[in-house]
């Protein structure tokens, strides 16, 4: 299974329209990424954690087109985490949507993160999250700074979950101990959350609560300690 998160696709329509930013579409080169990355790990099955498409509402040509395309060049089922950007996608595009509280399959739980995941997720042995688009901001001895996408670990509180269930759902401490992985953003030109920067929100409604000792990641899984302290 290859899963990812924030796709995010025709972002580049909507930076020109809402931003007035022009950049050239790099569609092409996420397709190639996506299909490269199927076939040199056999996979088998394909998970989009949330925002597959950028819109809010009906895709424009260019959003709707990069994910047709997508699909057809996969060979794959592809099944997306309904998020916050995901709108009408069940309406037109060949892929399984689940509802916005996620799907557990086998041991790992999927939720996109913008919404509270439904209780059979947080149960799974390792929950996925996208929606927050962690990055570092790393500075040099002389000032001089960039921005890195970067993955978040740790343990999963179920006491950030407190009271947004009923009785019923069974969610404890005890039922509650897996770990949680929060997912960079596929498409760079997202932007995000500068995780490590003092007065930079989280935009999930868990998050950072739900994240015991949480350590981030640079892509190529450079280990950089604990997230605020990086």
């Amino acid at each position: 299974m290859l899963a990812l998160a924030d796709f995010h696709a025709g972002i580049e329509t909507a930076l020109r329209y809402e931003r007035g930013v022009n950049l050239d579409s790099r569609a092409e080169a996420r397709r190639e990424q996506v299909t490269s990355l199927v076939a040199e790990h056999a996979v088998d099955e394909l998970v989009v954690v949330g925002d597959f498409m950028h819109s809010i509402g009906g895709p424009g040509g260019a959003e709707r087109g990069e994910i047709e395309v997508l699909l057809e060049s996969l060979r794959v089922p592809v099944t997306v985490v309904k998020g916050n950007h995901d709108g009408d996608l069940a309406e037109w595009a060949e892929v399984a949507v689940t509802d916005p509280g996620g799907v557990r399959i086998g041991d790992v739980g999927f939720a996109h993160g913008h919404t509270w995941p439904a209780p059979e997720v947080l149960r799974a042995d390792v929950v996925c999250v996208g929606h927050e688009h962690p990055q570092v901001r790393l500075t040099d001895e002389v000032g001089g700074s960039r921005v890195e996408r970067a993955w978040l670990r740790g343990g999963l509180d179920a006491r950030a979950f407190a009271g947004q269930y009923d009785d019923d759902a069974g969610l404890s401490p005890g039922s509650v101990d897996g770990d949680l992985v929060v997912f960079p953003a596929f498409n760079d030109r997202c932007g995000g959350t500068w995780v490590n920067v003092d007065g930079r929100g989280f935009l999930s409604p868990f998050l950072p609560d739900a994240l015991v000792d949480g350590q981030a990641y640079l892509l190529d899984g450079t280990r950089l300690g604990r997230y605020e302290r990086v």
